[in-house]
């Protein structure tokens, strides 16, 4: 509740509509310095929304006048910041055009990898191109199709579990970790520039195409949107410290992020270990975890810590708490349960975009501390889930896996909330 009586301040009223935060402006024309930078694209924010973003950015920009450090405003990327998903494009693409590398084997390159699913992966893909050689992913269908099934179905193209063992599921996924070891053997800056013809690609595709990939189909268009561009600029000329946090390869990142004003050092995505200046299939750590095989990754809990350690300096263990209010961000936007921790963390705006995913818009609709913004998507938004989410028996991912009530910080239930915000 920091900063309350700012917030309902500045001639504004402010109340709950509909999960959101409800501006009823009775300010003066005087009541905002002119030269205040002010967001310009109104289409597709929902109700008060770009409302009260404004009055967040008046109150913790430059034209508060109160001086001291920076603010800073965290986003994620993938169908946050840009519709669809920047890795897999990048997957595809590379799929497409030969540039997966055959790895020394299979099993080496994801811990959680089965024994069964290398022994497919090695059957489609054969064993006649080098290690460190191009696998003709461009002709090989079976190869190509093996390598998408068990990166999107977690499971072999005959139904056998692709990933097992014991990981921390508020931490990372496998298939997550394992799409940055297909990215394994090049140099961050071949990385990135894969990305960036991936980028051509997507951005000319007209919305709504989608694209062969062996006998898959998958998205083929990416967009910016619009408001998030305009938003982040805004943020910027306000004085903010704007950041990606991402769940996608940072390289792979590096290739988008200029289209909205975000240059290298205010990006932090997963984070490969390098060799001789290579990607490898391990993984940086965060916190008190050391370089691992992916045990921790930018996604849920691990955003958190590395939004702590990155921005904020934060080391060992304490970078995976919530930081008091002055080492947080004032904005966190995210879509997904990957990003529900740092969007919490935010001391000024939540804004969740409705992807219809459990934990994130159970705590959107709950607005426990009355600054939750939800808003449709900006481009092809989700129509409105017909069932309650069920925030009070399954809606928490425990880190074993499990799912349980989610929990308010004063420990009391979060109950099943309708979908109320929606295209």
């Amino acid at each position: 509740m920091r900063n309350k009586r700012r917030w309902l301040a500045a001639g504004a009223v402010l109340t709950m509509m509909g999960g959101g935060v409800a501006v009823a402006q009775t300010a003066t024309a005087n009541s905002v310095p002119r030269n205040c930078p002010t967001l310009h694209v109104s289409k597709g924010w929902y109700g008060a929304n770009r409302a009260a973003l404004q009055k967040m950015i008046d109150e913790r920009g430059s034209c508060s006048g109160s001086g001291g450090a920076k603010p800073v405003a965290t986003f994620d990327w993938d169908n946050t910041v840009v519709k669809n998903d920047v890795s897999d494009a990048t997957l595809a693409y590379m799929l497409r055009h030969d540039k997966v590398l055959q790895p020394t084997s299979w099993k080496a390159t994801n811990k959680w990898l089965t024994d069964d699913a290398a022994r497919a992966l090695t059957k489609a893909c054969g064993t006649s191109v080098r290690p460190g050689r191009p696998l003709p992913t461009s002709t090989d269908t079976g190869c190509t199709d093996e390598i998408l099934d068990i990166y999107q179905d977690e499971k072999t193209s005959d139904g056998k579990t692709a990933f097992a063992g014991e990981w921390n599921h508020r931490r990372t996924v496998p298939s997550y970790v394992w799409i940055t070891q297909l990215f394994g053997g090049r140099t961050p800056a071949q990385l990135t520039e894969i990305a960036r013809k991936a980028r051509a690609e997507n951005l000319a595709a007209p919305v709504g195409t989608e694209q062969k990939v062996g006998t898959h189909t998958m998205e083929g268009y990416v967009r910016y949107y619009d408001q998030q561009r305009d938003l982040i600029h805004t943020l910027q000329k306000a004085g903010f410290d704007v950041y990606i946090v991402s769940a996608s390869s940072e390289p792979v990142v590096r290739a988008w992020a200029p289209g909205v004003g975000i240059d290298r050092d205010h990006i932090v995505g997963i984070r490969n270990t390098l060799r001789h200046g290579r990607l490898t299939y391990g993984v940086q750590g965060c916190g008190d975890v050391k370089d691992t095989h992916g045990e921790v990754l930018t996604y849920m809990d691990g955003k958190r810590c590395w939004i702590n350690q990155a921005i904020y300096g934060v080391k060992g263990a304490k970078a995976w708490q919530q930081q008091d209010p002055a080492h947080r961000a004032a904005l966190a936007a995210g879509d997904a349960e990957t990003d529900v921790t740092f969007v919490g963390d935010a001391t000024g705006v939540h804004l969740a975009i409705n992807r219809n995913k459990t934990e994130l818009m159970c705590r959107a609709y709950d607005n426990a501390d009355g600054r939750w913004l939800i808003n449709p998507m900006f481009i092809d938004p989700k129509k409105r889930q017909a069932a309650p989410y069920p925030c009070s028996t399954k809606g928490a991912v425990h880190p074993d896996g499990t799912l349980g009530p989610i929990h308010r910080p004063d420990g009391s239930v979060i109950p099943d909330q309708q979908d109320r915000i929606h295209g």
